[in-house]
């Protein structure tokens, strides 16, 4: 491909004109982050295209808040980046989606360009070229990975005008890698949906059996299996317990699939898990249970989860590893455990089934306060705001209104702490 000439002083555009880029079209967590940054743009008066390898679920959410969508595919990096195999195959994927990118910078021309987490670098290059001002939303946090892996998966944001970090876990681990970034980059917690309604303890009698739900993927890594392993050992034990798995495997994870079947199968468990498969109305699913669990093996970067669980006043146990502590940070009805252990996961259930009266109040106390915390209108004029700082174009008919959780609350309102 022959060089990309920048875009000239006559070719950007000085109108409100931002386009958005993200790696998938699903709905869990990162995609849920990019629609409300795309509607927090949108309600500040920017015109958004957003571009999308593929279609998807989200893809419909975006078009019907206003924005334009577009398929445009992009290589994603991976950690498989940081070997010679993984960075020639990195390479030739560049090579061969980068003109379809660069005509779409081109015909927009917009004032900034906004990349939805740091695994399409191509985007930050082609506005880095462009002379395009460009943020970068990070998301991922590989903590545990190797030293080389991390430095191979944060350089290419040197290239970023402005970085967005989901948790001060997240950001630790970026300035590990890149320590000049510290400059640069901010924090901006996630701003979590709650349910319309404002939550009561689930009705119980006496006789039934303890709820349990798992929300997410179905993998190893937000462990659903140590979930599985400290469901058994209740059952063992003689707790009358169910277990409600939310989500769906990864596609290309063929293995997890059937690891999972084999496992579901159990003699001890068989008839007492239920698989709802993915789900975009998570809020019926967390009010039937009376114990949420988020039973990661590695860090999470932020723990959209977790924050749901609280919001939905229901007790949460999660694993204490990256970002969740901070997610659950003040949370009295939450349990932090070590990960990967179903031994500790099985006696934080424990702990909550034989004072479920208490936690549960505890609960719902705890999702009045996670509501203004992790408000939605808060994250949307964060990343508004953070956009116009980059361009230095303002808005100032941005709505009085907006629609919150439990209901509909003013800016006023919101930053007074009012419901």
């Amino acid at each position: 491909m022959a060089a990309l000439p920048h875009l000239g002083a006559s070719d950007v555009a000085t109108s409100r004109r931002v386009l958005v880029t993200h790696p998938g079209a699903e709905l869990y967590g990162s995609d849920r982050m990019v629609l409300e940054s795309v509607q927090g743009l949108l309600e500040d008066g920017w015109t958004v295209t957003v571009a999308l390898p593929g279609e998807g679920p989200l893809t419909a959410l975006l078009a019907a808040a206003g924005a334009d969508c577009r398929t445009v595919p992009t290589p994603v990096l991976r950690k498989s980046a940081a070997t010679p195999r993984g960075l020639i195959s990195l390479a030739a994927s560049v090579l061969r989606t980068a003109p379809a990118a660069w005509r779409l910078l081109r015909a927009e021309r917009p004032a900034a360009v906004y990349v939805s987490t740091l695994t399409t670098p191509l985007w930050l290059l082609l506005a880095k070229t462009a002379r395009v001002p460009v943020i970068c939303h990070v998301h991922e946090a590989e903590g545990n990975a190797r030293p080389l892996v991390r430095l191979v998966l944060t350089a290419p944001l040197l290239l970023a005008d402005r970085i967005l970090v989901n948790s001060r876990y997240a950001l630790d681990v970026l300035l590990s890698s890149v320590p000049s970034l510290r400059t640069r980059s901010s924090v901006v917690l996630n701003g979590v949906r709650g349910p319309e309604a404002s939550p009561v303890p689930r009705p119980r009698r006496s006789e039934e059996s303890l709820q349990l739900v798992y929300v997410g993927r179905l993998s190893e890594r937000k462990g659903v299996f140590v979930a599985l392993d400290a469901f058994e050992r209740l059952v063992l034990s003689g707790q009358d317990v169910e277990l409600t798995l939310v989500g769906d495997v990864f596609g290309e994870h063929v293995e997890v699939a059937e690891q999972l079947e084999q496992r579901l199968a159990a003699p001890a468990i068989a008839g007492r898990v239920h698989r709802s498969g993915f789900s975009i109305g998570i809020w019926d699913h967390l009010a039937a249970a009376d114990v949420v669990l988020v039973p990661s093996v590695l860090p999470e970067p932020f723990g959209n989860t977790a924050v749901e669980g609280v919001l939905a006043g229901r007790p949460v146990v999660a694993s204490a590893l990256g970002g969740l502590p901070e997610a659950v940070a003040g949370v009295a009805s939450a349990q932090l455990v070590e990960p990967g252990s179903a031994s500790a996961l099985a006696d934080a259930v424990l702990a909550v089934s034989s004072d479920l009266d208490r936690f549960s109040q505890c609960a719902i106390r705890d999702a009045q306060d996670a509501v203004f915390r992790f408000s939605p209108q808060r994250y949307r004029r964060d990343i508004a705001g953070s956009v116009s700082d980059l361009t230095g174009i303002f808005h100032t008919d941005t709505a009085d209104h907006v629609s919150g959780a439990f209901g509909t609350a003013s800016v006023a309102d919101l930053a007074e702490g009012r419901p």
